[in-house]
């Protein structure tokens, strides 16, 4: 085993202390002789929810060897609050013991820049590697298993139970419910989220009609006995066939799949995605069943197709019914609030959709905002003149979509702000509800609260208050249904004809500012390739590296993309503080001569740091990819 830094891991504090631990503390003094995976989360993070799914099967492959601790390290006011820790570790099943720290405490002692971080302490207590962003539980495989030959060897290595404690399992007909619709009879169908399920309620909302599911984990087609889900999300309608039924689309989010249900038969198919979660450089349009997706969180039909809320790649996907396709019809993939035509848009997880004639409505929940798709007015104005031209071919130009943001402002800022539009504020919004009006309402999820836009007065206001984690909603006749995620039920409300007052607040990321000097700042990415493995350069660069900012002004050079994972950067003059948006790729494959077709393995990560120049700031910027950093901030010995 190659030698590594010796780096002693600071201890592990937090604040709102321990959960899944049967009321006990933890130290890394308990953890002596076992190796530990810190895993550095915040549970609006559709990348972290990745990182938890990614580390499943190396927990119980390895469970008597290896402790996986979950720091929850908030960026919302919202998530540090103790009890959404509490929910938001049941909802998505997390079987390991979870240190919640609001204030970031151990986040700053171990120099974490992102989420998902993932950081590997050696049974001495030492750190020997640090993994940011998803794709990287084959290394950490490899590294475990070199961990344990060599502790075992040396005698440091104690094998046992873990200190995870199960919660008591909590009864009730639904559990952390995610979207809601109306079916055509009247009934409603919720996705029963954590419970990995479809329920289908009269029209009081709370007797069961029936489940649609097992309720195990898993991707399988059949009856609704026998059918599987993982973690379902958005539902949508689709139009009626020719015999008058209507098929209903699941976007199965953890599956990263297309489920389609229909309500007569109760049968589920899959019909859209491979169960593999996309990556880049995998293909963006094809055959549905044969394109790769990547956590689907909504579904509504608009413009002749169903559009998906592809949360985790940040864009708009669309499936074609009649043709089954999909393709990429909105997003770069990079995370942020940039509007503009579609293509070139973009979004930061969205994750709530509402179609009305001419808009499609987006919940887009990092950048807590709300923001819609058109048709782009300037191609139309194209279309009508090649039509009276006699033209033949504007199908590309009928197709054109132009993005814009109604409210929000980007990644780092949020509150609960009513008035008008451009000085409104939600935080991290998960679902949109078309009203009869004209207007929407907003299910903004960490305010615990439904909120109202009307476009025609650019007003923002507040409608219900006192919600727990309120996720979608649906009209039904005078009323709206919300979903109470995270008081697993359905509340009926009657839509009130003033707004409810509500003291605003604003607030900004918990994350503290990076402060950097005046003048060139050195970005170094670290990426170390995992032992066994090298940097596939077979067919050209393996790395690659993106870099923006916002402001755009703040750089007055290095923005751009190049193959490099280092980079000078100039920053610009007068412009104290903004962040950094960086994207970094770099892909691996087996190193041994004797494999014929070697298995190779894409690590990547995008970063938003928000940075501050100051005359006393650091002249170089390390994030870690994988590995260490020569330079790290933590106490060598």
């Amino acid at each position: 085993m190659a030698s590594r830094a010796r780096v002693r891991a600071p201890e592990l504090i937090g604040a709102g202390g321990w959960l899944n631990t049967g009321g006990s503390d933890l130290s890394l003094a308990d953890l002596r002789g076992r190796i530990v995976i810190l895993d550095f989360w915040t549970f609006c993070c559709v990348n972290c929810l990745h990182v938890l799914d990614e580390l499943r099967e190396l927990e119980e492959k390895h469970r008597d060897t290896v402790v996986i601790v979950g720091v929850h390290s908030p960026k919302f006011v919202h998530e540090a609050e103790h009890q959404a820790v509490v929910d938001a570790t049941e909802r998505y099943e997390v079987r390991h013991p979870v240190l919640d720290d609001p204030d970031l405490a151990t986040w700053k002692q171990y120099a974490v820049r992102a989420w998902p971080t993932l950081v590997v302490i050696d049974p001495e207590g030492y750190v020997v590697a640090q993994h940011a962003g998803e794709g990287h539980a084959h290394a950490i495989e490899r590294l475990v298993e070199e961990l344990e030959a060599t502790h075992e060897a040396k005698g440091t290595l104690r094998r046992g139970a873990g200190p995870y404690v199960e919660p008591e399992p909590v009864p009730g007909d639904l559990r952390f419910p995610g979207k809601v619709i109306q079916l055509p009879g009247g009934n409603l169908l919720v996705s029963d989220s954590t419970r990995h399920a479809l329920v289908e309620l009269a029209p009081d909302g709370e007797t069961v009609v029936r489940r649609i599911g097992s309720g195990e984990r898993g991707l399988a087609d059949g009856d609704a006995r026998t059918a599987r889900f993982n973690e379902p999300q958005g539902l949508a309608l689709l139009p009626a066939g020719p015999d008058g039924t209507q098929r209903v689309v699941v976007a199965d989010t953890v599956n990263h799949a297309l489920r389609g249900f229909d309500p007569a038969t109760g049968t589920v198919e899959t019909i859209a995605g491979t169960g593999r979660q996309w990556w880049q450089g995998a293909p963006t349009s094809g055959p549905a069943r044969e394109v790769d997706l990547s956590s689907p969180w909504d579904v509504a039909y608009f413009a002749d197709r169903l559009w998906i809320a592809m949360a985790g790649v940040h864009q708009l996907w669309t499936y074609d019914p009649a043709a089954g396709t999909v393709r990429a019809a909105a997003g770069t993939t990079n995370e942020g609030l940039v509007d503009g035509p579609a293509e070139q848009a973009w979004f930061a997880q969205p994750s709530g959709l509402a179609a009305t004639a001419d808009r499609l409505w987006i919940a887009d929940s990092e950048t807590s905002s709300l923001r819609y798709v058109e048709r782009d007015p300037q191609a139309a104005e194209g279309v009508d003149g090649a039509v009276a031209a006699g033209a033949s071919d504007t199908a590309d130009a009928a197709d054109a979509f132009v993005v814009r943001t109604a409210v929000g402002t980007g990644l780092f800022d949020f509150g609960h702000r009513d008035g008008p539009a451009e000085q409104a504020l939600f935080q991290h919004p998960l679902g949109v509800t078309a009203l009869r009006d004209g207007s929407v309402a907003v299910s903004d999820t960490y305010n615990k609260a439904l909120r109202r836009y009307d476009p025609a007065t650019g007003e923002v206001s507040t409608l219900a208050t006192d919600l727990r984690e309120p996720s979608g909603a649906v009209l039904v006749g005078d009323d709206i249904v919300v979903v109470e995620s995270a008081r697993h039920q359905l509340t009926r409300l009657r839509l009130p004809e003033e707004a409810v007052r509500v003291a605003s607040v604003a607030h900004r990321t918990r994350r503290a500012a990076t402060e950097v000097a005046p003048g060139t700042l050195r970005l170094d990415v670290v990426f170390q390739a995992p032992t066994g493995q090298k940097l596939d350069t077979r067919y050209g660069p393996s790395t690659r590296l993106l870099v923006s900012a916002t402001p755009p002004e703040l750089l007055a050079d290095g923005a751009g993309a190049g193959t490099d994972l280092g980079r000078e950067l100039r920053l610009a003059d007068g412009v104290g503080e903004g962040v950094l948006h960086v994207s970094a790729m770099a892909a691996s494959c087996d190193d041994a001569p004797d494999i014929a077709y070697p298995a190779c393995h894409v690590h990547q990560q995008d970063w938003g740091v928000p940075i501050r120049v100051t005359p006393t700031g650091a002249d170089r910027l390390p994030l870690v990819l994988a590995g260490l950093d020569a330079e790290s901030g933590l106490d060598a010995e």
